[in-house]
């Protein structure tokens, strides 16, 4: 099973964006994909893929309340399945408050003489759901910032998916990985595997294509680069789809520019499976808008 989180410390960085069409591109080629944003903002996966109508409703059982040990129903009862057959657990608003409910339900537990640790309860969930059986892959989207929504992230998948932008402020924040991987390694005591890391919006300037060697040069590996494609990523948001949709269905002719950047995420996605030792049965001709033949990859 191929299990990464995809995570930046700079926001803006679209890793949600990325996220999300990693997830149509792994789905695309044939694999099983279950998606567990985690980040509790507005403007999340759940929102791109049109499937967090819920996330207000105080009534709905929810990924907390499994969590903490009070699920309402069974945990394949959150999924809801969007766009390409992937698997979502949509976002509630009550992921705002997490951090709390891991730590009252592990006082709670501590007066019984029970353990409860706060940052492994996401591969509690998952291992009892026996999830490693019935998907290929595993994407988690957690937050920007430190605490139990990345901590989980990362104790459940071992693995990161970095993307950042070709400036000072994006090589300084990549550059900084290698303490805040050995920092969680060792909090976490689990070991972390960085997959890749993906520049994003680059224009081909000589200051961005130095960063991006140095970037190799500190042994991060650098599969694919990611043009800016403000307007077609924009658009997704604004359909609420993937960028494949998005080009799909809601342009009116096909821009050479926007296949690459299509390309890009399928040549992304074969490499991570790559590196997991996952075959995806049907992989498309990297952008294709038509899927479901295998080809030579």
């Amino acid at each position: 099973m191929l299990s990464y989180a995809v995570y930046s410390e700079a926001g803006g960085v679209g890793k949600t964006t990325l996220s999300a069409n990693l997830a149509v591109a792994h789905a695309r080629a044939g694999l099983d994909v279950l998606a567990v944003p985690l980040d509790p903002q507005d403007g999340d996966m759940s929102y791109l893929f049109d499937a967090d109508d819920d996330r207000a409703k105080g009534d709905v059982d929810t990924l907390v309340h499994h969590l903490v040990g009070r699920g309402k129903g069974e945990f394949t009862d959150l999924i809801r399945t969007v766009e390409h057959g992937v698997d979502i657990i949509p976002e509630h608003n009550r992921l705002e408050d997490l951090g709390e409910a891991l730590r009252k339900e592990q006082e709670a537990r501590s007066d019984f003489g029970e353990s409860f640790p706060m940052w492994t309860q996401l591969q509690r969930v998952l291992r009892e759901a026996e999830v490693n059986k019935h998907y290929d892959v595993l994407i988690v989207d957690p937050p920007a910032s430190s605490g139990p929504h990345l901590y989980n992230a990362l104790d459940a998948t071992r693995n990161l998916v970095l993307p950042f932008e070709p400036s000072g402020k994006g090589q300084a924040s990549v550059s900084g990985l290698d303490d805040l991987v050995t920092n969680l390694e060792e909090q976490l005591e689990i070991n972390i595997g960085v997959l890749a890391a993906v520049p994003n919006r680059f224009k081909g300037t000589r200051d961005q294509e130095e960063i991006i060697k140095e970037i190799e040069q500190l042994g991060f590996d650098v599969p694919v680069i990611l043009r800016d494609r403000t307007s077609l990523l924009e658009g997704c948001w604004r359909k609420r789809c993937s960028a494949f949709t998005y080009v799909r269905e809601h342009r009116n002719r096909q821009r050479d520019y926007e296949i690459e950047t299509l390309a890009q995420f399928d040549k992304l996605a074969r490499h991570l499976e790559n590196e997991a030792g996952v075959d995806a049965p049907t992989p498309p001709e990297p952008g294709s808008l038509e899927v479901g033949e295998e080809v030579e990859v």
